[in-house]
């Protein structure tokens, strides 16, 4: 009992509900007070460390040598992939494997060519708001976060138009958690075969490039690279899968953040609207916000010390993003939608290090194209219930925003 005692309580902050219900802020505000690399001895997924503070955190990004990402050793979420279903991709591999493949894909949103993409995103921006309807309630996470989402990826695969419905449901179903009554796919067995059924279309592209002169896409990027030509099946899904992923959920979740964010706090687009120089701040602090992204991990490839915690190798390092974006001791007043601070990008949500999202520029851009041609609207919104969000530990996912147009 005496040893029961003075155990200190094991928090397990993986439970999904704290994110679907948005209950999550006390108890990490807690370990980082507390505790703030926290090992949790039981939960559904296996004892794992919580990081929880912002310089621990990017600690913890910077140093691959002793926190692997390698599939192998179990990837990068606190769930560990299917024995025998992993899905290898760049994101779960250590440099230097990591590198060469991310390679390949990087120049595609390199600044140089994201001012290739300004003329058509702001296109087809202007023509989604302007079809938005008027004085009455619709979905906004539908009619303009998904669109415009699956509208970039097409252009980035150079994927047929009238299919690229079909990238936002291979999305859904790479990151939906199987025990939601709600899911996209109810197993590890139905995702995997709906993930082949994306491997085989994606196949018969791949197919067709290869053979043909190299473009500018990721398809034909991968295709003629040497460190991607000869991937595995699985591996192959697991990188197209991660493509999808990276460049759908972060931009998507944040242009309905974004929008909750501001109706919530009326003064700060207020302000935005007297100072549209802000937009650029308006969308980092968005990205920090809501931080779509809640939480990374890695595995200890050796023992290491952390804040004066003894990590032991072998044992699953989670950092949470969520929580070193809400650091005080960082980010001052980090649980207001502050969009006029002085540091605006001084946030985890992209990750740090080898690892930093390889698209963060072009999500970035597409939120601000999307509050530009808002603001050159003069819209005013108002929201007309609560959220709903998605069921996960790992995607702050909003899956439905209803709101108004009242001009």
């Amino acid at each position: 009992m005496g040893e029961a005692l003075r155990r200190p309580t094991s928090t397990d902050v993986s439970n999904p509900r704290l994110y679907q219900d948005d209950t999550w802020r006390p108890l990490f505000a807690q370990l980082r007070r507390d505790d703030p690399v926290h090992y949790c001895e039981a939960s559904p997924y296996g004892p794992y460390w919580s990081v929880t503070r912002y310089d621990d955190i990017f600690a913890v990004e910077l140093d691959h040598q002793n926190y692997s990402s390698a599939s192998e050793l179990g990837g990068i979420q606190v769930a560990d992939q299917p024995k025998g279903q992993e899905r290898p991709s760049f994101i779960r591999m250590d440099p230097p494997g990591h590198t060469a493949q991310r390679r390949t894909v990087a120049p595609i949103v390199a600044p140089s060519n994201l001012a290739n993409f300004d003329a058509l995103i702001r296109k087809r921006t202007a023509t989604v708001l302007d079809a938005l309807p008027r004085n009455e309630t619709f979905d906004w996470a539908e009619r303009v976060s998904v669109d415009l989402t699956n509208m970039m990826l097409a252009t980035l695969f150079d994927f047929p138009s009238e299919d690229r419905a079909k990238l936002t449901w291979w999305s859904d179903v790479a990151i939906a958690n199987v025990e939601s009554s709600d899911a996209v796919v109810h197993s590890e067995a139905e995702r995997t075969a709906e993930l082949i059924k994306m491997g085989e279309y994606f196949r018969k592209l791949w197919d067709a490039r290869v053979d043909a002169p190299p473009t500018f896409d990721l398809i034909s990027m991968l295709a003629h690279s040497p460190a991607t030509r000869n991937l595995d099946a699985r591996e192959f899904i697991g990188t197209i899968g991660l493509l999808i992923v990276g460049g759908n959920d972060t931009t998507r979740n944040s242009m309905s953040a974004g929008l909750m964010a501001l109706c919530e706090n009326p003064e700060q687009f207020e302000l935005v609207r007297g100072r549209p120089e802000l937009i650029p701040n308006l969308v980092s602090e968005t990205i920090r916000y809501h931080t779509p992204v809640l939480h990374m991990r890695r595995t200890a490839r050796n023992d290491v010390e952390l804040a004066g915690r003894q990590i032991k190798k072998g044992d699953k390092v989670v950092m949470w993003y969520i929580s070193g974006n809400r650091d005080e001791d960082k980010i001052e007043h980090a649980d207001e939608f502050i969009i006029d601070r002085a540091k605006p990008r001084q946030h985890l949500a992209f990750g740090a290090g080898v690892h930093r999202c390889v698209g963060d520029r072009l999500a970035e851009q597409q939120l601000r194209i999307l509050w530009e041609e808002v603001l050159a609207r003069d819209l005013r919104f108002e929201l007309m219930g609560p959220p709903q969000r998605l069921y996960s530990n790992f995607i702050r996912g909003i899956r439905s925003l209803p709101v108004r147009i009242v001009n």
